[in-house]
């Protein structure tokens, strides 16, 4: 076993730092006070819970004036809180008795870290693989030419996208158990769904769910667009 496996378990196994977790992977920087509201605990103890969340490396600090925020470390432990997920979503479903917890517009559309996930992230990781935009490298994927111009034309900023660690990978989904795209494109293609108005948050800032925090919907316009541009058809 990894030197360090069973501290970093602990630090997950907690629910007020758990929660804490999944409201940074809706991908926004939270501060001590909003984790608390969320996690809901009190401020000193948020901020204990965060110390040791730092300290096993899960989260990221930056100070800005007066305030620091908070953030998850790395694209890798967001794709590792994302598999556990996954593993939590196939104990539930071994149990008739635990149904689907949170909705399904929680799986239609929805962050994980900075790139989508749910149907809409699914869908459009099949459609943009299968049509030959991106071809298999190591690591992950690579654009063709034809991926190239065709995301470009969507908006992407594929440049931003090619100054992160990784360009474009797979993460499993959990709720579909089905790939998504991260990595710097995945980023991107979130940021460019969101900017077109395609896609929009469904839960403002500050609020407590943080599963909510993370939920996205298709617009009218973006449903029609995904099914025109994708052939995703989100009312089927």
């Amino acid at each position: 076993m990894p030197p360090g496996f069973a501290a970093t378990a602990a630090l997950l196994a907690d629910p007020a730092r758990s929660a804490m977790l999944h409201a940074l992977l809706g991908g926004e920087a939270l501060t001590a006070g909003e984790l608390a509201r969320i996690a809901g605990v009190a401020p000193p103890t948020a901020s204990g819970h965060l110390a040791r969340l730092v300290g096993g490396g899960l989260v990221a600090v930056h100070r800005q004036g007066r305030h620091r925020y908070h953030r998850l470390a790395s694209e890798e432990v967001a794709a590792a809180l994302e598999a556990l997920g996954g593993l939590a979503a196939l104990a539930a479903a071994a149990s008739p008795r635990r149904p689907w917890p949170h909705g399904e517009a929680f799986r239609t559309a929805r962050l994980c870290y900075d790139h989508l996930a749910g149907r809409v992230g699914v869908g459009l990781h099949a459609r943009i693989t299968g049509a030959g935009w991106l071809a298999l490298a190591p690591g992950g994927w690579g654009l063709t030419g034809e991926g190239a111009q065709r995301l470009a034309a969507l908006g992407l900023d594929l440049e931003a996208a090619r100054q992160a660690r990784r360009f474009a990978c797979d993460c499993m989904d959990w709720s579909e158990r089905r790939p998504h795209l991260a990595g710097g494109l995945g980023r991107e293609l979130a940021r460019a769904l969101l900017r077109r108005g395609w896609l929009r948050r469904t839960a403002p800032r500050g609020e407590g769910d943080p599963f909510a925090r993370r939920r996205l919907a298709p617009t009218p316009e973006g449903a029609r667009a995904l099914r025109e541009a994708f052939g995703l058809d989100l009312a089927a």
